[in-house]
């Protein structure tokens, strides 16, 4: 192997511990060049003359910090990526023996049943398929690979669907393990009515929603991506909290309650096939549109989450004891307005990358650090110069967000 590569993916010639011990390093040594420009060390004395020279020095050497913080964090996701497929095998598996530890249990005094090997025949196949697809896709996940998103986080509405899928293909295998067990044609017929769809109207219909939401919402978010309605932005990789918050790990209540009625719901579900293995779990009728509002409610919060960022004013920023004036070239503006910074995009990598347009020149807007965060930009704040190539007169100003989403044209009178 060459000495400059090492375990886990990283390949950084300095990292003696794999990807995640060069990201924390990176970000470990992020953060204390931040937090010591933000307390007015560091600063060369060529540039510190000038308030604007040394914001702009400041700026360029956190964006290329953070640009080796983002390159140590894709490695060390694409890594840990690479890993999960055992972990997610394994979890599969032991599913199979607690399985096999409880119908042991329950089977004490009650014995052992053809229901019950046909439970075990069922969960050996799907875990067996459940492996072989984590292997194909160990890449990218494993098993977890089909409800990850585009934007490199777990779907929630994949996530319910992938369930509620799962357990209906280990419930059709369960009868007809037992449908090839059973040797009287009484028994077989029983079995054959069990798969009717008044038996198992609730649980059928559950499936068909929470499949189409799944559908449903992917569509919504594309095209409100596309319109520019909805700002996303790419995660290093996904985390089990995706399921249940935003894209800024905030808790969701949308998804928080389609996770908790739909998991609910399912556990209901194989209960009633424990109890009843020879016919579809009935699923009550009151708890299936329980499941089918919260479905509602979820999809409703993709529809109303987002929304397109948008420039309020634009002012003149001035400092304590300058005389007030129009805008000249040279100026700092503050740009006023909301959504900004989308959610997700906190990063300082992410942060670097806003742009502001002034008339045709593109000015990136500079990172100002403060203790444990930046002043500017924010997320209805921006501050900028005016770049001297602006042309004097009625000038359009743009703002155009980290995820490439643009503005409103915003027009000031600039003065020479």
């Amino acid at each position: 192997m060459d000495a400059g590569a090492h375990e886990g993916g990283c390949t950084c010639g300095d990292c003696p511990h794999g990807a995640r011990e060069g990201h924390r390093r990176a970000v470990a040594a992020f953060l204390l060049k931040r937090d010591g420009f933000a307390a007015g060390q560091g600063v060369p004395a060529a540039v510190a003359y000038s308030p604007s020279a040394s914001r702009q020095w400041v700026s360029e050497e956190l964006t290329q910090a953070a640009e080796a913080v983002a390159e140590r964090g894709r490695a060390e996701g694409a890594a840990w990526l690479a890993r999960l497929w055992r972990w997610t095998a394994a979890v599969v598996w032991a599913g199979v023996v607690a399985l096999l530890l409880g119908q042991a249990l329950t089977a004490i005094g009650a014995g052992w049943t053809a229901a019950r090997t046909a439970g075990l025949l069922a969960a050996l196949v799907v875990a067996g398929a459940l492996t072989a697809a984590s292997w194909f896709h160990r890449a990218r996940g494993g098993v977890l690979a089909p409800v990850i998103g585009e934007d490199n986080r777990l779907s929630t509405s994949r996530a319910v669907a992938a369930s509620w899928v799962l357990f209906l293909a280990f419930t059709v295998l369960v009868l007809a393990g037992q449908l090839a067990a059973a040797s009287g044609n009484r028994e077989r017929d029983a079995l054959i009515d069990g798969l009717e769809l008044a038996r198992g109207a609730g649980v059928v219909t559950v499936l068909a929603v929470v499949c189409a939401i799944a559908v449903l919402v992917r569509r919504v978010v594309g095209l409100r991506v596309q319109g520019q309605r909805l700002q996303k932005v790419r995660a290093h990789r996904p985390r089990a909290a995706d399921l249940l918050s935003d894209d800024a790990g905030r808790g969701s209540f949308a998804d928080i309650q389609y996770v908790v009625i739909s998991g609910v719901a399912l556990a209901f579900a194989a209960v009633r096939l424990a109890r009843r293995p020879e016919q579809l779990p009935d699923l009550p009728w009151g708890l299936a549109v329980v499941v089918l509002v919260s479905a509602g409610t979820y999809l409703a919060g993709k529809y109303a989450e987002g929304g397109r960022p948008v420039i309020l004013s634009v002012v003149r920023a001035r400092e304590a004891g300058a005389l007030d004036a129009p805008i000249r070239t040279g100026d700092d503006i503050e740009i006023r307005g909301a959504g900004f910074v989308p959610v997700g995009a906190q990063g300082a990598d992410r942060l670097s990358r806003m742009v502001v347009r002034v008339g045709a020149v593109n000015v990136h807007v500079p990172l100002v650090p403060v203790t444990g965060g930046f002043d500017n930009p924010t997320d209805a704040l921006l501050t900028v110069p005016v770049p001297a190539e602006a042309e004097p007169g009625r000038v359009d100003v743009q703002v155009v967000t980290a995820a490439g989403v643009e503005t409103n044209r915003y027009t000031i009178d600039l003065t020479e």
